[in-house]
């Protein structure tokens, strides 16, 4: 099959194009190489400034071991001012004042409250039914009647002894008196020669007879009324004794009526309604709402420096609350010692029992000690090195550290006053003699 074919075009050459070289103005080239050298040397001075900005930061630098950014570092400024050493520690409110009541004889309990009911001041509680203690009390009230009686009668025998005593002596001076009357008229008689000498010698006789039994009748009218008021006094003793017997049995009987010591809230029952209990047994505890103290927990290495009548601060809210410590225990549980805190102004409104609060107990104040915020610059130094800042550069020191408080550290060798110090952990320093600081 033939191919058609199309026809062939002449070729011709382009047409060349013209420049502008025929527009061109020649310049001159001095102009052009001093702006040039201007740039040179504002560069150069430019480099030359920093350089010198720089050598200060890099002389200190080549001084240094490493460097460390400062937003990665806690400061603090060495001071001199009262200084007070603390440890902080939790606690648990607890009621000063809660007293568990005991059935004062064996018997059979009627609560008239509940547990968690408010309650007054001798405010009835609960009742005993004692049927023994009432039939003692009944049987000892009687003993008590008859030895009254016992006491009468020995006071009416004693009165009648004594009658019969004085009648004995009242006769003997009777007798003195006809004796003393007899020797009268015998020395009338012999003074006539009436009567013979043996009959005035008799009278005489009768008249000491008389005297002699009126001496004695006197003193043993007198032994007699020592005899009578010692028995007396034996019998009103017993009486008394019984007494006190029957003072004490009326105290047990009412009693069984069990009564609130105190205005506050019934804590619980410890036994169920109509019971029977025995004697001393517990009964139930009633709350004293009005009277907290907290009970602390302090780590056994702060056990030694604990004191009665230390002051103390209890945390409630935003507020701290005065307090004093009142007890310690002398033994150790647990690795911590437990006392107790009491408020000594105005308590806290809102408190329960059992509710945790912090406190803070003061162990010791000194009016004038160099001291530097509490940080952990403490355990990685072990309290003997830190870093102290100046001019950018953290220079590694040897200090002595005193007492330590929850916020504060007393600074007793190595720091002035003024000077700051590091107090984060420097244990990335890894013991450098000095440390860049950068900004």
């Amino acid at each position: 099959m033939p191919v058609a074919t199309l026809p062939r075009r002449n070729k011709r050459s382009p047409a060349p194009i013209q420049d502008t070289s025929g527009q061109d103005t020649p310049l001159d080239p001095a102009p052009r190489r001093r702006r040039r050298w201007i740039v040179i040397a504002a560069v150069l001075s430019l480099v030359a400034l920093g350089l010198l900005a720089a050598y200060p930061a890099w002389r200190s630098y080549s001084g240094t071991e490493f460097a460390v950014a400062a937003e990665r570092l806690r400061l603090a400024e060495v001071e001199r001012g009262p200084f007070v050493r603390d440890v902080s520690v939790s606690g648990t409110v607890v009621a000063a004042v809660s007293p568990t009541l005991y059935a004062p004889a064996a018997g059979t309990v009627t609560f008239e409250v509940q547990a968690g009911e408010r309650v007054g001041k001798d405010e009835p509680l609960a009742t005993l039914e004692s049927p023994e203690l009432t039939n003692e009390l009944e049987r000892e009230r009687a003993t008590l009647q008859s030895l009254g009686i016992d006491l009468e009668r020995q006071r009416i025998e004693t009165r009648k002894q004594q009658l019969e005593n004085q009648q004995e002596i009242d006769l003997a001076q009777v007798e003195i008196e006809a004796a003393d009357r007899e020797l009268r008229r015998a020395e009338a008689s012999i003074a006539h020669q009436v009567i013979s000498e043996r009959d005035f010698e008799e009278a005489q006789d009768d008249l000491s007879t008389a005297r002699l039994r009126f001496e004695h009748a006197k003193q043993n009218a007198g032994l007699e009324s020592e005899t009578l008021e010692f028995e007396l006094e034996t019998t009103a003793l017993l009486r008394d004794r019984q007494q006190l017997v029957v003072q004490d049995l009326d105290r047990r009987v009412a009693a069984l009526a069990v009564v609130s010591p105190v205005d506050g809230i019934v804590g619980n029952l410890a036994v169920q309604q109509k019971a029977n209990v025995l004697l001393n047994a517990p009964l139930l505890t009633v709350v004293d709402l009005s009277a907290f103290e907290v009970e602390i927990r302090v780590p056994e290495s702060y056990g030694d420096d604990l004191a009665l009548g230390q002051d103390a601060e209890v945390s409630y809210g935003r507020e701290a609350y005065p307090a004093t410590v009142t007890a310690i225990s002398p033994e150790v549980q647990n690795n911590q010692v437990t006392g107790r805190i009491r408020f000594e102004g105005a308590v806290p409104e809102g408190l329960r029992q059992n509710q945790r609060v912090s406190a803070r107990v003061i162990l010791e104040q000194k009016p004038d000690a160099l001291k530097l915020a509490r940080g952990a610059f403490l355990d990685s130094g072990g309290g003997r090195i830190a870093y102290v800042l100046n001019d950018g550069i953290a220079m590694r020191r040897e200090i002595d550290v005193g007492a330590v408080s929850v916020s504060e550290v007393e600074i007793l060798r190595g720091l002035d006053a003024g000077e700051v110090v590091i107090v984060s952990d420097t244990t990335a320093l890894d013991g450098a003699t000095s440390v860049l600081v950068n900004e």
